[in-house]
C-alpha cells in the first residue's frame, strides 16, 4: 500500500473514526447484554412478537454462530440471529432482534432503498475487491483506462456503503417503533435499544466516510500525476 499525503489527510482520520464507531457498538453491546428486560424475552421471541405484530408469517428465523453476525437474508427470507441474540432475553438481544426484523420487515413493505441496496451486492463486492487494486496499478503504470475501469468498479462499492445508511437508520426506526407500539418493553429499556442501534449505526457511517475517502483519495492522486 502506497503511503501519500491524500492518505494521511483522508484515509487515516476514516481508519480511526471507524475504530472509534466499532469500540462503541462492542462497548454498548457488552454494557446491555449483561441486563436482561423485564418480559424475559428472548431475541428470537421478540422477532416473532413483531412480525406477528406486522403481519409476517413467511420468514424462518434460525441461530448463527457468531457474535453480532445477525441478518436477514431476502434472497431467502430467513432472519438469522446470533447465539448472544436468539436465546438470550437481554435488552442488546432485543434491539439486535428488532433491528433485524426491521429488515424483514422493509422487504415485506416492498422499501425501495433495501431492493436498490439488494440489487447492488454483486456489483460492490466486485467494486470492494477490484475497484481499488486495478485503480492503483493503473495509476503505477500509467495506464488511465485500466484506473478508470478500476474507479467505476470501486463507485459501485462506495454507492452501496451510501445506500446502506438509509436501509440502516430506518430499520432501527422501525424497529423502536413497534417495541414501543407494542409495549415489549419499558421506555428505560428503549432508551437501551437506543444507545446500541446508535452504536451500531455509526459503524456504517464510519464504513461509508471510508469508501468515500479512499475513492476521493484516488481522483485525487490521479489529479495530481496528471500535472
Amino acid at each position: 500500500m502506497l503511503i501519500d499525503q491524500y492518505y494521511i489527510i483522508l484515509v487515516i482520520p476514516a481508519l480511526v473514526f471507524s475504530l472509534i464507531a466499532q469500540g462503541m457498538v462492542t462497548s454498548a453491546f457488552s454494557k446491555y447484554s449483561q441486563i436482561a428486560n423485564s418480559r424475559n424475552i428472548t431475541g428470537a421471541d421478540a422477532a416473532r412478537i413483531l412480525m406477528r405484530q406486522s403481519r409476517i408469517n413467511d420468514v424462518q428465523i434460525e441461530p448463527v454462530r457468531g457474535s453480532l453476525s445477525d441478518h436477514y437474508d431476502p434472497s431467502h427470507k430467513v432472519l438469522r440471529l446470533s447465539e448472544p441474540v436468539y436465546g438470550k432475553s437481554s435488552i442488546a438481544a432485543v434491539g439486535v432482534a428488532a433491528h433485524e426484523t426491521g429488515h424483514a420487515i422493509q422487504h415485506a413493505k416492498g422499501y425501495a432503498p433495501l431492493g436498490l441496496r439488494s440489487a447492488l451486492v454483486p456489483a460492490a463486492r466486485l467494486g470492494s475487491s477490484l475497484g481499488p487494486a486495478l485503480a492503483l496499478l493503473g495509476l503505477i503504470v500509467s495506464i488511465p483506462p485500466l484506473f478508470n475501469l478500476g474507479i467505476i468498479l470501486f463507485t459501485a462499492a462506495v454507492g452501496f456503503t451510501l445506500i446502506t445508511l438509509p436501509v440502516e437508520f430506518n430499520a432501527s426506526a422501525r424497529a423502536i417503533a413497534i417495541l414501543r407500539a407494542g409495549q415489549v418493553l419499558s421506555e428505560e429499556e428503549l432508551a437501551g435499544v437506543k444507545k446500541v442501534l446508535t452504536a451500531a449505526a455509526l459503524t456504517y457511517v464510519a464504513a461509508a466516510l471510508s469508501a468515500i475517502a479512499n475513492l476521493l483519495r484516488f481522483v485525487l492522486l490521479s489529479r495530481s500525476r496528471r500535472r
